[in-house]
């Protein structure tokens, strides 16, 4: 957070708490001149905050509950790029052999 989210007109900090307890009373329908001189913060600046308290929400909503068909689907998703791996590794060694080219040696580990 930046000194120019923590400080509004007449220098004052707002906490996070702070904030959403003024953005709250926009969203309940206050008026926007009403809230921002009880509060002593410029309307622009509550605009802002309205707006980004609103955007965070849209995420927040967006963002599907995780369940355990999630965690298998990452599972399976690996297996099938292993597979896709290996398939590929095999096919470059059917087309060495039908070339009859040398196949590529693995080096020593050291």
């Amino acid at each position: 957070m930046t000194n120019e989210e923590k400080i509004s007109a007449g220098g004052r900090r707002f906490s996070v708490q702070r904030k959403m307890a003024v953005v709250a009373r926009l969203l309940r329908g206050e008026p926007l001149e009403l809230v921002a001189r009880e509060s002593n913060v410029n309307i622009q600046k509550l605009t802002e905050w309205r707006d980004r308290a609103l955007a965070g929400a849209a995420a927040a909503l967006k963002e599907r509950e995780r369940d355990d068909r999630d965690d298998e689907i990452a599972r399976l998703k690996a297996k099938v790029g292993e597979i896709t791996m290996d398939n590929e590794l095999l096919y470059a060694k059917i087309d060495a052999l039908e070339n009859k080219r040398p196949l590529a040696r693995r080096r020593r580990r050291k």
